[in-house]
């Protein structure tokens, strides 16, 4: 049975454990390791997170939208730290950028 009062995982999050967060999105090295981390937000504190190349074209990593969805209990702060720390690590290694437009098929990689 669903909590009537929402999902609760995210009140765990500690200023202190969201600084380490931060710290440790902006350190990913691979594609891989960026999924890894979406995915234990998502099991640890309900977090979910969405990044998938825009509708238009993608010429910089500002191309790719990042989003959190939206959720009761996410500080804004929060909210805006997370994808921020993503486009940094989308900066400093652009081959992690080149794997999330690889997944959606921009390099061909579903013909294959």
């Amino acid at each position: 049975m669903q909590d009537p009062h929402g999902d609760r995982r995210i009140l765990r999050l500690t200023q202190a454990e969201e600084k380490r967060l931060v710290a440790r999105i902006e350190t990913l090295s691979t594609y891989a390791d960026l999924l890894r981390v979406a995915e234990r937000m998502h099991a640890q504190l309900g977090i979910r997170l969405r990044i998938a190349p825009s509708l238009n074209e993608v010429r910089t990593v500002r191309g790719i939208t990042i989003q959190l969805e939206p959720q009761p209990g996410l500080c804004r702060k929060t909210h805006a730290a997370i994808p921020a720390a993503i486009r940094r690590c989308l900066d400093q290694r652009p081959e992690i950028a080149y794997a999330i437009l690889d997944s959606h098929g921009l390099f061909g990689a579903e013909d294959q």
